[in-house]
């Protein structure tokens, strides 16, 4: 069995774990708020497991590029949705 990460602990029953989850479309952003919640989180001694990436969704939209002429010319959106995880153990 292999040994668990340095940041993730094994958590006792008694232990309070709080998950936080994070979503934005701007990965910059979300990567800010990990780093401000992880700094935070250093600072009051919590153990911490992450920031986990989960995975980016991915939503693609199609439309006419033209209203009444040309079915076969289409054009194509998307608006990705980026998604992190932070665990904190044991929060004071």
């Amino acid at each position: 069995m292999p040994e668990p990460k340095k940041t993730e602990e094994k958590v006792a029953s008694g232990q309070q774990k709080i998950r936080i989850k994070l979503k934005a479309y701007d990965y910059r952003l979300i990567d800010q708020s990990t780093a401000r919640i992880m700094d935070t989180a250093k600072r009051t001694g919590a153990l911490i497991a992450g920031p986990v990436l989960l995975p980016t969704r991915i939503r693609k939209y199609t439309v006419n590029r033209s209203v009444h002429v040309d079915k076969k010319s289409r054009e194509q959106f998307e608006m990705r949705i980026h998604k992190r995880l932070i665990e904190l153990v044991n929060p004071t």
